[in-house]
């Protein structure tokens, strides 16, 4: 039932007594190693002896991902880099990525972060696993590869794309578990079902997805199609990647790994605790990692902790699904995208106008994305040859940004709507 159950069945007081260490430890390592860490605890007036409890943690600022960029790509890591054994980065906003790096030992606390999801969520050294997500920079692929081989599980690194064939190994090796984000997998049973194979003949039996929002509603959907049973799970890259939080089969919230991980839940607005139960923006602090630690760290992403005990016996605090944003963040297809990316895009574009709109809608499985751009009044009445042209040009640039398409739509100038206040830049249609 349980993938370490000595310390995922913790009493509370001697997970906190283990916190409390771990942090000072970590506290200790980022004040010798990472001039930003130091030079952030000297500004504040505090040492990490300093530290006698957990609440002490509020003495600390916050991190943000523009700190993270701001010391790209090394500059945060509390390792030389002759220890570091593995890099990964996230998707940049305007080009610049933030760096994650591992030693041998955190692979190892990776591996067992991501067995533990994946036992909450039914996966036994009996299984075949096919993991759908991009193999590379992103964090998501190796991330669950190396997890679901600590499990012992047969693993097919199938990466993403190619979906008659991910259809066909499904077929052919008997995969009983399936692994990608939601969207993906109600593409891959919008395949299953054109090319007229009976899901029932399939070995499915689970659905480990993340990446991206997704609703309960798309939960019944995928697990109808596909007839598995579907969990949802939660990390990002600047944390660890995934392994941060996963449900069990009960799905009554993620369960976060606290003895790795100190979770706060802040007011965005204010950035002070709020009660225990109301939604707010989730802050982390790694407690064991040793390449590159994170003290505080903001990570935008809106949940609430769920302190209600789980049927399933794990004691660790759960989280629930991430409800939102506190910036203009958009997950497209498993990718961070920001306003921002777009708005530069299109500035250094001629014949564009200072304003756009995305539109963001889900058609099928699959998230679709449409930029309304105005045009100068020389480019819209001109020819359409040059509009077909400037369109093509625009949606390259954007690609070539973002690491997706997305569609691009010319409108007259004036078109979109003009407020007073903060423009609305984004539609969001999807049912989330």
């Amino acid at each position: 039932m349980y993938w370490e159950p000595e310390k995922e069945t913790m009493d509370r007081g001697d997970l906190e007594q283990l916190q409390l260490e771990r942090l000072q430890a970590t506290l200790s390592r980022v004040y010798r190693n990472v001039p930003f860490y130091r030079q952030k605890f000297d500004e504040f007036g505090v040492e990490p002896d300093d530290f006698r409890s957990l609440n002490d943690l509020r003495k600390l600022p916050f991190t943000t991902k523009e700190d993270l960029r701001n010391s790209y790509p090394y500059g945060m890591f509390a390792v030389p880099l002759r220890e570091v054994v593995r890099i990964h980065a996230s998707s940049g906003t305007t080009g610049t990525s933030t760096v994650a790096g591992y030693t041998k030992n955190d692979i190892k606390t990776w591996s067992n972060l991501v067995a533990r999801i994946l036992t909450a969520g039914g996966v036994t050294k009996d299984d075949v696993i096919q993991i759908a997500f991009g193999y590379g920079l992103f964090t998501g692929g190796f991330g669950l590869h190396y997890g679901a081989e600590r499990v012992g599980a047969s693993v097919i690194p199938t990466s993403s794309g190619n979906t008659a064939r991910q259809v066909k190994i499904m077929q052919d090796f008997k995969t009983t578990a399936l692994i990608c984000t939601p969207s993906y997998a109600l593409l891959l049973a919008d395949a299953i079902s054109e090319m007229g194979i009976n899901v029932n003949s399939l070995s499915l039996r689970y659905g480990l997805f993340g990446a991206e929002p997704w609703s309960e509603g798309m939960r019944t959907e995928i697990q109808d199609r596909l007839k598995i049973t579907a969990t949802d799970n939660y990390g990002l890259s600047e944390v660890i990647g995934p392994g941060v939080a996963g449900e069990c089969l009960e799905r009554q919230g993620l369960h976060i790994s606290e003895d790795h991980f100190l979770v706060e839940v802040v007011n965005p607005d204010t950035l002070e605790p709020i009660r225990l139960g109301e939604t707010g923006e989730m802050v982390i602090t790694s407690l064991t990692k040793e390449a590159f630690p994170v003290i505080r760290y903001r990570t935008r992403d809106l949940a609430r902790l769920i302190t209600e005990p789980c049927p399933c016996g794990r004691k660790f605090m759960k989280m629930s699904r991430v409800m939102g944003r506190s910036d203009d963040m958009l997950i497209i297809k498993g990718v961070n995208v920001f306003p921002s990316q777009i708005e530069a895009v299109l500035f250094a574009i001629e014949g564009t106008e200072p304003h756009y709109q995305i539109i963001v809608d889900r058609k099928g499985a699959l998230d679709d994305v449409t930029v309304l751009v105005e045009a100068s009044e020389t480019i819209f009445f001109d020819e359409m040859k040059k509009q077909n042209k400037l369109i093509t040009l625009i949606k390259k640039n954007l690609a070539s940004e973002l690491g997706i398409s997305v569609n691009v739509k010319l409108v007259e100038k004036k078109t979109l709507e003009r407020t007073e206040g903060k423009a609305k830049r984004v539609i969001d249609l999807r049912k989330l």
